[in-house]
């Protein structure tokens, strides 16, 4: 396993970051407790949740992705300075998490604690705001007017990020949590929080985790720029596309147990014909390079000038296995090409 610098914080973590949003729903604690001993023996130290997992995200499983993490550390405590946790807030949309309310100052402390409590630590290495308050391009809403920056009021904006500060800056003092950082977030996010910090006299964000991936590569080139000038670190989520990239979505399949069969809170909004054709193209040039097609789009991430750690996840052992191999292959200059050919054709396929 190779490692990276964590940003600004001086962490040293696993090039493969584990993603645990299966937990609770398609995978139960001892799925849980098998992906997370695999990790560790295979030299994986990083590891992603969030108080709102799993997913897809309902009322009655909230958080019991923490704890499953909580369930585990509690029968191996001694692992836990081993571990790097990072953890989210959630922000605004979801009724049953503090009724709706935005991410401030106060809700920080209240996510914090428990998040704590779930997963049975004293502290967290890095705690993350899990999207922007405002609306951000994310989400399949990246499209031209989707969006309209023209309407936000700036100056409100910033002040809601200073009373953000605020519960960041508590958090830090009392150890509650080691590092903090960004999620769904734009350079004009990152710019903002960095000038504040500046202002405030408090630690800037360590990270940042968007997704990207073949068939969503829109923070390229100016928003992971913007992360490698300010050392702050590129974690790509859903380097699979929602598990589109693996091919088992093709032609209309649905695999039994696959997230695709589950609800979706916002629908299925990858799967367009254009992305359909992008697939397809990508598993061709797998097949070429005797890969597999969840191989190419992650060892393909992995290369990505500026990625400090790509999230993984994955519902059965064999998926897990298959992933974290991906990260022991090299692409080679003609695969890169006919990879890079097929992103000329298809840029926003979704």
């Amino acid at each position: 396993m190779r490692y990276s610098t964590l940003g600004a914080s001086g962490l040293s973590v696993s090039r493969v970051c584990l993603g645990t949003m299966t937990w609770g729903i398609q995978n139960v604690q001892s799925d849980a407790d098998e992906q997370i001993q695999h990790a560790l023996d295979a030299g994986i130290n990083f590891f992603d949740t969030a108080e709102m997992y799993p997913v897809p995200p309902n009322e009655p499983t909230q958080g019991d992705t923490e704890r499953c993490i909580g369930d585990w550390l509690s029968r191996n405590p001694s692992m836990r300075e081993k571990m790097i946790i990072a953890t989210k807030i959630a922000g605004p949309g979801f009724p049953y998490i503090r009724h709706n309310s935005p991410i401030t100052g106060e809700t920080i402390g209240l996510a914090i604690e428990g998040s704590l409590s779930r997963m049975k630590t004293d502290y967290i290495d890095v705690y993350q705001l899990h999207w922007p308050n405002r609306t951000t391009p994310h989400f399949g809403k990246h499209l031209v007017n989707q969006i309209k920056p023209s309407r936000l009021d700036v100056e409100k904006e910033k002040a809601s990020k200073r009373d953000i500060l605020t519960g960041i800056k508590k958090a830090l003092d009392s150890g509650k949590i080691r590092h903090w950082a960004l999620s769904d977030d734009t350079p004009w996010g990152i710019h903002t929080y960095l000038e504040l910090c500046k202002e405030m006299g408090i630690p800037q964000p360590v990270s940042i985790q968007n997704e990207f991936n073949l068939l969503h590569v829109k923070d390229w080139a100016y928003l992971i720029e913007t992360c490698v000038y300010e050392n702050i670190a590129y974690l790509p989520w859903s380097p699979l596309s929602g598990g589109m990239l693996s091919g088992k979505y093709l032609n209309g399949a649905l695999p039994e147990g696959s997230r695709w069969t589950f609800e979706q809170r916002n629908g299925i909004f990858r799967n367009t014909p254009y992305s359909e054709q992008a697939v397809q193209a990508y598993c061709d040039i797998a097949k070429k390079f005797n890969i597999t097609p969840s191989q190419l789009a992650l060892a393909w991430c992995d290369q990505v000038d500026g990625v400090t750690s790509t999230i993984i996840g994955a519902t059965t052992m064999p998926q897990l296995k298959e992933n974290i191999a991906a990260f022991d292959i090299t692409l080679s200059s003609e695969c890169l090409e006919e990879v890079n050919n097929v992103l000329r054709q298809f840029p926003a396929p979704f």
